[in-house]
């Protein structure tokens, strides 16, 4: 017999507890045995009034913040929200059943006030860190460093050009963003990475670098740059840039310098790739004792048949190249390219006399061979990518970052989709012309409806689905049609 559901009489009180709601293997539990906030008080301490109304315990904000970091909730409004509903997330905030959830603008107004006036979250990174260290998931042998691309909120069609006179000034005055972005201007990881101009500037995000590194169609983004320890894929740092391979090299260094100053760790190795293997970078590794796994970034190859700067051997004792026909190019020690770039030149008397001249310099009188002055950084590298621990750098590099990643920077490809005729979908093929529309009255009705239905998946399995059968059908009805008319 069905029974229906006995609604007895409310009670007056109830016996509830979120301790015994909670599973056991919930994630929330496993992260509350190791977050330790115990500290956030006191450090907050110097930027709070000692009269006034009590404000909200930051603990709670900072409870709610890794709430929503570890479900991936962006919006505060539906952060708070969810803390209101979950009891999951009220145990973790330590709210009980009737705690009051704070309003979405007081995370805004903390975020951009003291959390960032104290240095709060890169406080409560560094603890999070040193707990790993403490249990020997770092230990500062090798790193890894890398950088993902994080589209900005900007529109393209409220930007700006780049060589457009804007008055910042007057925006800056409503704008938090346009704000900061002034005060950034001469920061090596802003402002002051490159002198290029950028094609479009967002009058709403100003910082946010117009790019297109994704090889598709370009945005709006940031860089994120994060310094990973190889062992256990830990990331150890982080930093924000514009979206610029100068800034993002920057960034490395400034990484390296932060977690050796404050958490004591100085790696033998750093892997990488090719956008950091710049001559100033990997100068500045081996001046460090760091072994640079990283590619050199070299464009002295050549592609016209003539001798390119390898062909040319190096003697270091006498400071002088040597070219494949024996004769010595020599340098006078003047540095070209900002002080970067040494120039050894040939004798023209030796180049005009050399049967190899078509071969080597068959424009120029005498041959030039540039020389960074951190080459033998890049000798070095060199030599290191020629070892076996060069090789396994590389993989633990790739395997890492690919465990790292953000999933919004490097999102998953789409489903196939079913094909398409290039008329029907609106598409220009590769040969760059629109093709020809079907005309009326050449194609052939039966065969149209048949390849049609043939393509068609029935709604359910039906043994009688014959689309031959549908086509002989309706021809004998059109001829039938015909016939009465």
């Amino acid at each position: 017999m069905m029974g229906p559901q006995q609604v007895d009489q409310a009670p007056l009180f109830y016996e509830f507890s979120l301790e015994r709601h909670v599973p056991s293997a919930h994630l929330l539990r496993a992260i509350d045995r190791f977050a330790d906030l115990s500290d956030i008080r006191s450090h907050l301490a110097p930027f709070y009034s000692s009269t006034g109304r009590p404000s909200i315990d930051p603990e709670l904000l900072v409870r709610m913040l890794l709430v929503g970091h570890c479900y991936g909730i962006r919006s505060e409004r539906r952060l708070c929200e969810e803390v209101h509903l979950n009891l999951a997330y009220r145990w973790f905030c330590r709210l009980g059943l009737d705690g009051e959830v704070p309003d979405h603008s007081t995370f805004s107004k903390n975020r951009h006030g003291r959390f960032r006036d104290c240095d709060l979250l890169r406080k409560l990174f560094e603890t999070v860190v040193r707990r790993c260290m403490a249990e020997g998931l770092v230990d500062g042998a090798a790193f890894a460093v890398d950088a993902s691309l994080i589209a900005a909120d900007a529109n393209k069609q409220r930007s700006a050009s780049g060589s457009a006179e804007v008055d910042w000034e007057g925006v800056a005055r409503t704008r938090r963003s346009v704000r900061e972005y002034l005060d950034t201007l001469d920061e090596a990881a802003w402002g002051a990475a490159s002198e290029t101009v950028p094609k479009f500037i967002s009058r709403s995000d100003p910082a946010a670098q117009w790019t297109g590194a994704h090889k598709g169609h370009a945005f709006f983004a940031y860089a994120d740059n994060y310094l990973i320890d190889l062992k256990a894929a830990i990331i150890v740092d982080v930093e924000a840039t514009r979206a610029i391979r100068q800034a993002e090299v920057g960034a490395a260094r400034t990484m390296i310098e932060r977690t050796e100053d404050r958490l004591g760790l100085c790696p033998e190795r750093l892997a990488a790739d090719s956008a950091y293997g710049s001559a100033e970078m990997l100068g500045w590794l081996v001046e460090r004792a760091i072994e640079p796994h990283i590619p050199v970034f070299d464009k002295s190859a050549r592609d016209d048949g003539t001798f390119s700067r390898e062909d040319f051997a190096y003697n270091q004792e006498h400071d002088l190249y040597v070219c494949p026909a024996g004769k010595v190019l020599s340098s006078t020690g003047t540095l070209v390219n900002d002080g970067a770039t040494l120039l050894y030149r040939a004798s023209k008397y030796d180049c005009d006399a050399c049967e190899l001249k078509p071969r080597c310099c068959p424009k120029m009188p005498a041959r030039k061979v540039p020389r960074s002055i951190h080459e033998q950084a890049r000798d070095v590298a060199r030599d290191i990518a020629k070892t076996d621990a060069y090789v396994r750098s590389r993989r633990e590099r790739k395997e890492d970052r690919d465990a790292v990643r953000s999933p919004e920077a490097h999102p998953a490809p789409r489903p196939p989709q079913a094909e398409r005729s290039l008329w029907g979908s609106g598409r220009v093929p590769p040969g760059g012309h629109r093709p020809e529309p079907p005309k009326a009255g050449k194609a052939d009705p039966a065969a149209c409806l048949k390849a049609r239905l043939s393509t068609r998946e029935p709604t359910r399995a039906c043994p009688f689905f014959n689309p031959e059968r549908i086509v002989r059908r309706l021809l004998q009805h059109n001829r039938r049609k015909a016939v009465v008319d």
